[in-house]
């Protein structure tokens, strides 16, 4: 659809800016002397009608003949010999008229004679105003092929986002179903009813994760249920060794978070902290609000002589990455250690609905 139609505010600017155009051209064939004000009103509203109309066709030209895709001098020589044509078709219709004009009424005795001087500067003021409009369209096509441009870049950057946060999401899981299975392999021989109550454990988890692959967000009451399950999978293991405290805000229950975004945390601070402490250790799980976000604090006991662990970190590079990839410079993420003590502050918006992105 032509762009001056295809908006109502368009096609009101288009007349009116007609209007200042008349004007002007009104005020040239007065300066000579030879036509008066009346005539030329008369002569430069006809002017400016057919030029108006002139210059809508010429999008219909340039549409056909897009920069990108035309030679220069193609484009050129075309909408030159556009413009003298055009040109030349409104002043001999203008000619037509002021003839009409004095042969009909007493009014505009001569007119045509007197035009005559004054051809010329209709033929520029014609191809003026058909080059500015095909330059004007140019414009146009330009703006929008640059929105286009912007929207299938944003387009692709949502969608490689999704990726990022599917495949990273999916990370999750089979690197706890890993170390679980593992710890099931060292019970089934030393403790074979410990085993088996740790299979249902993490069956019963796996379970609840079912389904949290198509979700972006979940309440986090729902998170803290799936790290409160987590864990009774590893207290099979660990027993009395692992001590879990919690100081939730209970207003921070219905903000929406990542799915699994807690767990990797935990499993962090059971594989590399706990697990290398002869008498154990305590988490300390906490959410509140803090200017405006939600804060949320994992801490954990853990020895710092122990040597690190292969794949040390999994769990937190790909918190961190999740976190990025969904809220960018909006979410923080700190790890850092005090004394005895592991520390992992979150820092993100408190979502308190479902967000599709």
């Amino acid at each position: 659809m032509h762009p001056i139609f295809s908006h109502s505010r368009r096609l009101l600017f288009y007349v009116l800016i007609w209007i200042p155009i008349a004007g002007l051209v009104s005020y040239l064939l007065v300066v000579p002397g030879a036509i008066s004000w009346r005539e030329s009103l008369l002569l430069s509203g006809v002017l400016c009608i057919l030029t108006a109309d002139a210059c809508l066709a010429v999008w219909y030209i340039c549409r056909v003949m897009p920069l990108e895709k035309t030679e220069f001098g193609r484009l050129v020589l075309t909408h030159l010999a556009g413009a003298v044509v055009v040109s030349g078709i409104i002043v001999y219709v203008e000619i037509l008229l002021a003839r009409l004009m004095a042969r009909t009424t007493r009014w505009f005795p001569g007119l045509a004679t007197r035009l005559s001087p004054e051809v010329p500067l209709m033929v520029g003021v014609a191809i003026a105003t058909y080059l500015l409009a095909a330059a004007f369209y140019y414009v146009i096509f330009a703006l929008e092929a640059s929105k286009q441009a912007e929207a299938r870049v944003l387009q692709a950057s949502v969608l490689a986002r999704d990726a990022e946060l599917k495949a990273l999401k999916a990370q999750v899981n089979p690197h706890f179903l890993f170390n679980s299975l593992n710890s099931i392999s060292a019970l089934t021989s030393s403790d074979p009813l410990r085993a088996r109550e740790m299979c249902i454990l993490l069956g019963d988890f796996l379970r609840r994760t079912l389904g949290l692959g198509e979700k972006l967000t979940i309440p986090l009451e729902e998170e803290l249920s799936l790290v409160r399950s987590f864990l009774a999978v590893e207290k099979v293991r660990f027993g009395a060794r692992i001590q879990m405290q919690e100081h939730i805000e209970k207003d921070t229950m219905g903000v929406f978070v990542p799915p699994l975004l807690l767990q990797p945390l935990v499993e962090n601070a059971v594989v590399h902290g706990i697990a290398n402490l002869v008498e154990g250790g305590s988490i300390r799980l906490d959410a509140k609000f803090q200017n405006g976000l939600l804060a949320i604090d994992v801490e954990n006991s853990f020895d710092p002589e122990a040597p690190p662990r292969r794949r040390s970190g999994v769990g937190l590079a790909n918190v961190r990455q999740r976190l990025l990839a969904r809220y960018g410079n909006r979410a923080t993420f700190d790890a850092r250690t005090e004394g005895g003590r592991f520390c992992v502050a979150i820092r993100l918006p408190a979502e308190t609905e479902v967000r599709a992105s």
